[in-house]
């Protein structure tokens, strides 16, 4: 599936395949958010092709936000009406001292619970666009996620295993259940 959206800061491509290897080819213009989605597809095994022109000249917001509303978008047009898939995932992803949780829900209900306190730069990148991308991700892929930081010093291990948590969570979720049906006492997500 691809997905192209246009407005006057951003240009973007994104390609996914939900049920892929862990393939990607990442050109977002923000070279740790490059990083951060490697890490991501690679720990979902969801293959990501991701193009972005950004007016970086600015700053990076508008890249950061608009990749993870165009993903976010994107996954929810790949996984709803859910049908035979676990809808639940959770991960506790260690790096080095840091330990981060992922709880989701692929519930077609957007809600973010973010309590990751990361604050200045990891090289020239500014860690508060961490909580923007996860936001413009969950609204639009439609997904309940609770997103904590247990524990951790460095900012970089920090993020990278928000990422990881993030992309193992979703992989445990998407799990194949075809017993399950409509996870859903309502019959419909």
């Amino acid at each position: 599936m691809t997905k192209n959206r246009k407005t006057k800061e951003t240009d973007i491509e994104v390609s996914l395949n939900i049920f892929g290897s862990g393939k990607s080819k990442i050109a977002s213009g923000v070279g740790f958010l490059d990083h951060m989605l490697e890490s991501f597809s690679k720990h979902s095994l969801i293959d990501l092709e991701v193009t972005c022109k950004g007016d970086t000249h600015i700053d990076d917001h508008h890249s950061v936000e608009d990749i993870g509303i165009v993903m976010g978008s994107l996954f929810a047009e790949a996984i709803y009406p859910l049908q035979g898939m676990e809808r639940f995932g959770s991960a506790n992803i260690v790096m080095d001292e840091a330990c981060v949780s992922c709880d989701l829900d692929l519930s077609n209900r957007p809600y973010l619970v973010y309590d990751i306190e990361v604050s200045g730069k990891v090289g020239q990148f500014d860690t508060e666009l961490v909580e923007e991308f996860f936001k413009a991700f969950i609204s639009n892929a439609r997904i309940s996620a609770h997103m904590v930081a247990l524990r951790g010093k460095n900012k970089h291990h920090i993020i990278e295993a928000a990422f990881k948590s993030l992309g193992v969570a979703l992989r445990r979720a998407m799990q194949k259940n075809e017993r399950i049906g409509i996870p859903s006492t309502k019959d419909v997500l």
